[in-house]
C-alpha cells in the first residue's frame, strides 16, 4: 500500500507541512534515513542528525524550523512521542502469519473459531474453547479447554494459554507467554521454618525436616481488553478465584503475576518485574523493571514503585517508592545521600577520638 505523508498526517490528526505527497516507507532514525523515509527526530538533540542521512521529510517537536533542515516536509505534532504511537502502528508490516487454518494445526471439534480467525502450523486449540473473530493463533501456540479470548487477539509463536482461561479483545502476547499456569502454592503438615520466621522476625526454631503438601490451582485466569503481554511472562491462575488483570494492563518480558494477584486498570508492569501471590494493584500502577512485591498487600492507584525495590508493606495511591525495602522516593534519596557521606564522618568521627584521646594523654 503506498503511504504518504498526508496520509500518516491524517492519521495522527495534525496537518501535514510542505511536500504532503512525499512517499513514505519506513520510519527510523535520521542518521539512517532515505528519501522515502520518516526520520524520528522527536528531542532537539536528534535534530541534528537529520543531516547525517538522505530523509526529505521528519516527524519534529512542534514548532521546529523544518525548512532550515533542509526537508521537503513535516509532521510537527504537540506530542511527538504520541504521535509515533500512530505512525508506527500504520507503517507496521507484522508477522506474516498467513489466513485461515494450517494443515498442521489441531482445533478440537467442539472449539469454536470466530470469522477470519487465523490458525499457524502447529498450533492447538483445545475442546470448547472460543476464539473471537479475527483473531490470529500463531505457530506452536496452545490453547487449553475452555478457554475464551476475544475478538482481534494477536498470540505470537509458542504462547500458552490455560484451560478456562478468560481474555478479553485486543490482547496481545509476545513468545513464550504463558496465561493460566499453576500458581507457586505450598504447605507444610505442621508451621514451616518460613512461617516461623515470619511471626518472630528471628531464626527459625529447631524443627524436623516436613515435606511440601501441593495446593492445587482451581481458580482461573480473566484478563481484560486491551491487554498486552511480553516474551516469557506468566500469569499464574488463582487458587479459589481468578487472578485477574483489568483493562489496558501493558505487562512486559519476564514478569510473573503470582495467583490471587488483581491488577487494577492500565497498571504498566516492566521487564522482570514479580507481584507474589494475593497483593492488589490499583489502577494506574507502574512497576518499574526488576521491581517485587511481596504477597498479600495493597498498592493504591497511580503509585509508583521504581526499578529493583522491594515493596514489604503497602503503599498509599499516588506514592513513589524507591529502594529495599521500599520507601517513599524522596526519603530514599536522602538516605543514599547520607549512605555515600558515611565513609568522610568515619573519617572524622576516627580524626576526633585520636584528638580527644591525646589530649587526655596529655592532661
Amino acid at each position: 500500500m503506498r503511504t504518504t505523508l498526508a496520509d500518516i498526517a491524517a492519521a495522527l490528526r495534525v496537518t501535514p507541512l510542505g511536500a504532503a505527497d512525499l512517499v513514505i516507507t519506513g520510519i527510523t532514525e535520521p542518521g539512517d534515513a532515505g528519501p522515502t523515509d520518516l526520520a524520528l527526530a522527536m528531542q532537539p538533540q536528534y535534530i541534528d542528525d537529520i543531516a547525517k542521512g538522505g530523509a526529505r521529510a521528519a516527524l519534529l517537536p512542534a514548532g521546529t524550523d523544518w525548512q532550515a533542515l533542509g526537508l521537503d516536509g513535516a509532521i510537527c505534532p504537540d506530542r511527538p512521542r504520541y504521535a509515533l504511537a500512530g505512525a508506527s502502528a500504520m507503517m507496521d508490516p507484522g508477522e506474516g502469519f498467513p489466513s485461515g487454518l494450517h494443515p498442521t494445526a489441531f482445533v478440537d471439534p467442539s472449539a469454536e473459531l470466530g470469522d477470519g480467525v487465523s490458525v499457524g502450523p502447529l498450533a492447538v486449540i483445545g475442546a470448547g474453547a472460543r476464539i473471537g473473530a479475527n483473531s490470529v493463533v500463531g505457530p506452536q501456540v496452545y490453547i487449553g479447554a475452555g478457554a475464551e479470548i476475544g475478538q482481534r487477539a494477536a498470540l505470537r509463536e509458542g504462547v500458552r494459554i490455560g484451560a478456562r482461561v478468560r481474555i478479553g479483545d485486543n490482547f496481545i502476547a509476545q513468545p513464550g507467554a504463558v496465561v493460566g499456569g499453576d500458581g507457586f502454592s505450598f504447605v507444610t503438615p505442621e508451621k514451616s521454618n518460613a512461617e516461623e520466621v515470619r511471626e518472630t522476625l528471628g531464626d527459625a526454631r529447631e524443627a524436623r525436616a516436613q515435606a511440601w503438601a501441593r495446593i492445587h490451582s482451581l481458580g482461573g485466569v480473566v484478563v481484560g481488553d486491551d491487554v498486552e503481554l511480553g516474551a516469557n511472562a506468566c500469569i499464574d491462575r488463582g487458587t479459589v478465584r481468578p487472578t485477574r488483570v483489568g483493562h489496558g494492563c501493558k505487562i512486559d518480558n519476564l514478569v510473573q503475576v503470582g495467583h490471587n494477584v488483581v491488577l487494577g486498570d492500565n497498571c504498566l508492569l516492566c521487564a522482570g518485574a514479580a507481584i507474589a501471590g494475593s497483593s492488589v494493584l490499583g489502577r494506574n500502577v507502574i512497576v518499574a523493571g526488576m521491581a517485587g512485591v511481596a504477597d498479600n498487600l495493597t498498592v493504591g492507584d497511580n503509585a509508583v514503585i521504581s526499578a529493583a525495590a522491594s515493596v514489604l508493606s503497602n503503599v498509599p495511591a499516588g506514592r513513589a517508592v524507591m529502594g529495599y525495602p521500599a520507601v517513599k522516593m524522596d526519603t530514599h534519596i536522602e538516605t543514599y545521600k547520607a549512605t555515600r557521606r558515611l565513609p568522610r564522618l568515619m573519617a572524622d568521627v576516627a580524626r576526633l577520638k585520636k584528638a580527644v584521646f591525646k589530649d587526655d594523654q596529655t592532661d
